[in-house]
């Protein structure tokens, strides 16, 4: 039988944490709870995540990758440039901004940094939103030389 790693993490034998570099200290389930939380916010995204989507997608924004609604130790962002641990967060009108204060400076102690726009930026100056994100990232230091020392298995993103 082939197991991905996150089947072998629920065997009744694995420890309750994961310690192999990608558990970030959450339990086998917990990390299945919030990589389904992602997946079914993958396909349901918000309109403007989804516009904001169409110039982020395969590379576009001046060769920079995003993943989207990325896992982050038990958070979700909106969109994940890993060559830069820069996060993209699209602020709805829930927005609460003493709750993202604090996120934000857990994946700061995590290394990722995180840009927010808003919605409304989102639909209505979308150049505008580009050209912040695209200064954001440049202003920020790559995590390591292009291309990446351990590429994808699945070749992901190779074009």
């Amino acid at each position: 039988m082939n197991w991905v790693l996150r089947d072998q993490a629920k065997q009744q034998n694995s420890p309750p944490l994961q310690g192999r570099g990608r558990g970030w200290g959450l339990s086998a389930n917990r990390m299945a709870e919030i990589a389904g939380y992602a997946r079914d916010m993958r396909c349901n995204p918000t309109e403007p995540e989804k516009r904001l989507w169409k110039h982020l997608a395969r590379s576009q924004l001046a060769g920079h990758k995003f993943r989207r609604q990325a896992e982050i130790g038990p958070f979700i962002v909106d969109f994940f440039c890993s060559q830069k641990a820069f996060a993209v967060e699209v602020d709805g009108e829930t927005h609460d901004v003493h709750r993202d204060f604090g996120r934000d400076k857990a994946l700061g102690r995590l290394g990722v940094s995180v840009f927010h726009v808003t919605n409304p930026d989102v639909m209505n100056n979308m150049e505008g939103v580009l050209t912040a994100i695209l200064g954001a990232l440049e202003a920020t230091p790559d995590r390591w030389e292009r291309p990446h020392p351990n590429p994808s298995p699945q070749e992901e993103g190779l074009s």
